[in-house]
């Protein structure tokens, strides 16, 4: 029988990193708006990006709890070399069953910013 795989003890991917938020000197926004339903909301983020092959998404952090403010990740992932060349990006989450108690926190490679919800 083979062992359980522990998705934690796993090597970090190398494609794939936190995305800066101040590239080429411009910062990133992370806005969030009301969806088209009562209580709902998305997120929102426009940015820069150090690669033009870059794929950005926004990744929320996985709780057994729901925490006061739910983290959600800004990463930029590569395949093979990055052709660099700065571009823009424009990712947006809807917040359907990933907020926290107060709000969730949009966190980059150089900081982080919290919306209370």
């Amino acid at each position: 029988m083979s062992a359980a795989y522990d998705f934690e003890k796993a090597p970090p991917a190398t494609s794939c990193r936190l995305l800066s938020r101040t590239v080429d000197g411009v910062k990133a926004k992370a806005e969030v708006r009301p969806g088209f339903l009562p209580d709902t909301y998305i997120l929102i983020v426009s940015g820069k990006k150090p690669c033009l092959n870059m794929t950005v998404s926004l990744s929320p952090l996985t709780y057994i709890r729901q925490p006061e403010y739910w983290e959600i990740e800004v990463v930029g992932c590569v395949p093979g070399i990055c052709l660099t060349a700065i571009g823009d990006y424009h990712e947006s989450l809807p917040l359907d069953g990933i907020r926290g108690t107060k709000g969730i926190v949009v966190t980059w490679a150089d900081g982080s910013e919290k919306f209370d919800i």
